[in-house]
């Protein structure tokens, strides 16, 4: 995260530089719309700030969403019943899976 502070105040809070943010978020963008079929994106959020982001995001480009806990196996164990072999998997928080 060191790359992407742009200094700190002196009360501790963390300006965060907006120029490399934003080329990342591009970076992102254009992977997702590189991929031909939106059913290939899968969008997963354990926490539930993140939920209604995820729905939203799935709603308008109709791919698949998790939001909550979701069973093991999901992406790999074919003999589940929520089977997915998704392309790209966009993750809003990956701290709370430790």
């Amino acid at each position: 995260m060191k790359n992407y502070v742009f200094k700190r105040r002196d009360d501790g809070v963390h300006i965060i530089n907006l120029s490399k943010t934003w080329e990342k978020l591009m970076l992102a963008a254009r992977a997702l719309v590189a991929v031909d079929n939106p059913q290939d994106i899968v969008l997963v959020s354990g926490r539930p700030y993140g939920q209604r982001a995820i729905y939203k995001f799935s709603q308008y480009l109709q791919t698949d969403y998790a939001p909550g806990r979701w069973t093991p196996g999901t992406l790999t164990n074919q003999n589940t019943k929520k089977f997915m072999e998704p392309r790209i998997v966009v993750v809003t928080d990956p701290r709370i899976d430790r």
